[in-house]
């Protein structure tokens, strides 16, 4: 039985301690925060209960799979419900769209609300996202991402014109999409990885398929249940979960990584470390050497995700007939992801973002009936007090904070005089939350052609020393973690 240390007890990594230790090793997680789930966090009060990370389950066979491949099956832990209604989108001319849950019913509500043709167009779109969703799930999402990978597709021409990685989603779109609110409704998903979609890569056209054909799940109780249920798989199979335990630094001996030492002073000896934490992090702060220092100088020449600002809004009367998720679109989709990253001048705060709310409708969250724990997320610009936005500017969060209510009241979804109480997550505080560099919640963005290639690798440069996580390959999202997870355990194999 070998010694394995796991540093981070968020999805990733508690999803790589149960896997590891069904494979026979002894595994110690230690844990920075008070509570696990890193990312996938949870705040309760005045009754009113908030995910305060991810707050949709997509690609759930994932999950499934862990489950059965370390104990009972995730029919028996964890209660999940597929959404009738995806998510409601209102654009900025007013139209209504409520997507379905079920990929066969989208063409006819693209019709009914867009007009004729509207659906032939999306399913036209979404026949080539499958075609490249075939091509790089094996390959990009679910092994090492390697240099024979890469030689291997680009012997194939079918394979290379359909993913086109000389395109951008963007520009995939415009090809297949002649509704501009089509298209807006496309570049959303480069959201998904903290990324702008006039320069993402065409292959991020994977990602609606995959939530389209698998569709959109909720956990009732609340997201976090995830984490718990992971927490709880994995000291069953005999992991050690260590709360308030902050690692100062991975060991190395001879240039391998041997275990860690707490900033107690605690060392902890292991024949291999697992970091699930921020790669930056790992490399700048985690890991001394050259390899390190060779790692970190890679990351730091790619572009980091955008940020977020969360406002968690406790309503003592909810507004009636709400979806589960809905979206309200920038009038300017444009202008906003030049302000999330500094385009056409520094980065800023967005003057009339699009504005995503998660609104469960889910009596386990609120202290009484009619009650709503709603989540709500705009993108933001990184923290960066140096070139940037300083999100600790005095003022500044309470500010765009009302700002942020003002635009959601000029789209329709007034609720200032419903709320209780709120509260405000700025980047500033999701970096010091989540201990991710300004709060770029995606590690590296998609922004590029070779941004898949350049994100770092889960069996790292410094021998013994492995990434799980977001911020690592294959990225971020509930089932990309729990997908780096299974890599990880499997280039570390049996005990």
């Amino acid at each position: 039985m070998s010694r394995l240390v796991v540093v981070g007890a968020g999805v990733g990594g508690l999803a790589a301690a149960a896997r590891l230790s069904a494979l026979g090793h002894q595994v110690t997680v230690l844990e920075q925060a008070d509570e696990i789930g890193g990312k996938l966090g949870t705040l309760t009060q005045d009754g009113f209960v908030f995910d305060t990370g991810p707050s949709l389950v997509t690609m759930p066979q994932v999950l499934a799979e862990l489950f059965a491949d370390t104990g009972p099956p995730l029919t028996e832990v964890l209660d999940l419900q597929r959404l009738d209604i995806a998510c409601r989108y209102r654009f900025a001319d007013g139209t209504v769209l409520e997507l379905p849950g079920e990929a066969a019913d989208i063409p006819a509500a693209l019709d009914a609300a867009l007009g004729p043709g509207r659906g032939a167009q999306w399913s036209a779109f979404m026949e080539r996202a499958h075609r490249i969703w075939d091509i790089t799930r094996e390959p990009f999402l679910e092994s090492p991402i390697t240099l024979a990978d890469m030689a291997r597709l680009s012997r194939r021409l079918d394979q290379v014109g359909a993913v086109a990685p000389w395109r951008s989603l963007r520009g995939l779109g415009t090809a297949y999409l002649e509704d501009p609110r089509l298209r807006m409704l496309l570049d959303r998903y480069a959201t998904y990885t903290g990324s702008d979609p006039r320069r993402a890569p065409a292959a991020l056209a994977a990602v609606p398929y995959a939530e389209q054909a698998y569709g959109s799940w909720y956990v009732p109780g609340g997201l976090y249940r995830i984490g718990e249920a992971l927490l709880q798989r994995a000291q069953s199979l005999g992991a050690q979960v260590r709360t308030g335990a902050e690692v100062a630094e991975v060991l190395l001996s001879g240039g391998r990584a041997t275990g860690v030492r707490l900033v107690d002073g605690t060392v902890i000896e292991a024949d291999a470390v697992v970091a699930n934490a921020d790669a930056a992090q790992v490399y700048d702060r985690l890991v001394s050497g050259p390899l390190a220092r060779r790692a970190a100088a890679r990351i730091h020449r790619t572009t980091p995700s955008l940020s977020g600002f969360v406002l968690l809004l406790a309503l003592d009367e909810a507004p009636a007939d709400q979806p589960h998720h809905q979206v309200l679109f920038a009038e300017d989709y444009d202008a906003e992801f030049d302000s999330v990253f500094g385009r056409r001048g520094r980065a800023r705060p967005v003057e009339r973002p699009t504005v995503y709310i998660s609104a469960p409708d889910d009596p386990a969250l609120v202290p009484h009936a009619g009650a709503g724990a709603w989540f709500v997320l705009v993108n933001a610009p990184r923290h960066d007090p140096q070139d940037g936005v300083d999100w600790d500017s005095p003022g500044l969060a309470e500010r765009y904070a009302d700002q942020v209510l003002s635009v959601m009241a000029s789209r329709g979804l007034d609720v200032r005089r419903l709320v209780r109480h709120r509260t405000v997550l700025s980047p500033a505080d999701l970096a010091r939350r989540t201990l991710t560099p300004g709060g770029s919640i995606y590690g590296t963005s998609s922004n590029g052609a070779s941004a898949a290639f350049r994100r770092p690798a889960n069996r790292s440069p410094v021998p013994g020393l492995y990434l799980v996580g977001g911020s690592s390959h294959p990225g971020g999202g509930l089932p990309l973690v729990v997908l780096s997870a299974r890599i990880v355990s499997e280039l570390i194999g049996p005990a």
